[in-house]
């Protein structure tokens, strides 16, 4: 039997300390507080970055959201990047070799055709032609003197010939002075033919002399410079050396046109003489109307594209050659719709650069009361620059290009245009 004094001893072995008990009690509640203050923490960036982002004021350009109207023109069916190309353009070069003695063109100078643009040194084809010139002379002058020669000799041959008639000579005499005629006639058709070979060297001694200066081939602007006077000048490349071969370079601004790639799987929507619209990269706001001149028939495989080519309707200064366009190629089937099927068109028509993708949404972000509100939209038609989309209404006030960082909400500046 276990006495009293073992019981006792017993129960103190299963009795449990209170510092025992209480230290799980005590790193639980650490545990909780470090979690608590966690999320405190992250709370309050998260509430920092909200009032940052939605409190900071960003200056935005507004575009206006517009009706669309009838006389708008048929939709865009197609885009295309390309450059404007000058169909007439020539460097133009002397056709001999020689050193320049004048250049007289300047970059952006007009030219006429004809014009002079620059001068070579032509001592040698002025020696030439001087030359040529005297042989002319001297074989002119020994042809006269046959001619006088022959006149003799025909006079002589006719007395001779009398005093034959006569018995007073022999016939041999006769003879004799009908060869001197003979002679002297194939003497002076030699001469002439000699003269006329003189005045032939007389005409390629003037053409070389005339190669001597560079003209203008059409009318143009110069759009470069190649050489300078005291430079050497050949219309075949020295292979590395100090020759040019070129004086300047003619273009024919009226022969501006334009010239784009378009993806082989869409060239079905492109027909010769479609209408189209161009809007140079220089002037974003600016439509020029155009249309197709032909589509070349090969495609680039490189590329998978199709060149095309596009006349320019509206010529002007602004256009030059080698900018970058990009072309609207217009709805064909529309071109013949009525203004009541123009005016049907539902929406308004926005600046393309107001649309933007958010969360996987395409918005425009309005203004009102200066904070800006997204608004997602559905798009249709292109017209030049601008989408039909549905949603705002006529004259709401848009951002233009909104920065990534505008948020539903952000406080917005209009700039002044």
């Amino acid at each position: 039997m276990t006495s009293d004094g073992d019981k006792a001893e017993l129960l103190r072995a299963l009795r449990l300390d209170s510092t025992q008990r209480e230290a799980p009690a005590l790193a639980g509640r650490g545990v909780r507080i470090a979690l608590i203050f966690l999320a405190l923490l992250l709370a309050g960036g998260s509430a920092a970055a909200w009032f940052w982002l939605h409190g900071r004021s960003f200056e935005v350009e507004a575009v206006t959201a517009v009706a669309p109207a009838a006389d708008r023109g048929p939709a865009s069916v197609l885009q295309a990047t390309g450059y404007v190309t000058a169909r007439r353009q020539a460097t133009v070069s002397a056709q001999i070799t020689g050193t320049l003695t004048q250049v007289l063109i300047e970059e952006g100078e007009q030219v006429h055709s004809g014009q002079v643009l620059a001068r070579l040194d032509d001592t040698a084809q002025r020696a030439a032609l001087a030359q040529t010139q005297a042989q002319l002379k001297a074989t002119t002058a020994l042809r006269v003197q046959y001619q006088a020669q022959l006149e003799q000799a025909r006079r002589d041959l006719k007395r001779n010939q009398d005093l034959v008639d006569a018995d007073a000579v022999s016939r041999q005499v006769a003879e004799q002075a009908q060869t001197q005629v003979d002679a002297l006639g194939a003497q002076v058709q030699a001469q002439s033919r000699q003269e006329d070979l003189a005045r032939a060297q007389i005409d390629g001694a003037q053409v070389q002399l005339g190669y001597t200066v560079v003209r203008a081939p059409f009318s143009g602007v110069i759009i470069a410079k190649a050489a300078q006077a005291g430079e050497i000048i050949s219309p075949i490349s020295a292979g590395g050396g100090f020759t040019r071969t070129g004086v300047g370079t003619i273009v024919d601004m009226d022969s501006l046109e334009i010239e784009v790639d378009v993806n082989e799987a869409y060239i079905n929507r492109v027909q010769p003489n479609q209408r189209s619209e161009a809007v140079l990269d220089a002037y974003p706001d600016w439509s020029i109307p155009a249309h197709v001149i032909a589509i070349i028939p090969t495609a680039d495989r490189s590329k998978a594209t199709v060149k095309v080519r596009i006349a320019i309707d509206q010529k002007d200064p602004r256009i030059l050659p080698d900018m970058g366009v990009r072309v609207s190629f217009l709805d064909a089937a529309a071109q013949a719709g009525t203004r009541e099927a123009a005016g049907s068109r539902t929406g308004v028509l926005v600046p393309a650069s107001a649309i933007v993708e958010r969360n996987g949404h395409t918005v425009v972000f309005s203004i009102d009361g200066g904070r800006a509100h997204a608004r997602q939209v559905s798009t249709g038609a292109s017209y030049g620059e601008l989408r039909l989309v549905d949603g705002p209404a006529v004259g709401a006030q848009l951002v233009r290009s909104p920065s990534p960082d505008l948020l539903e909400g952000s406080a917005v500046t209009v700039r002044p245009r």
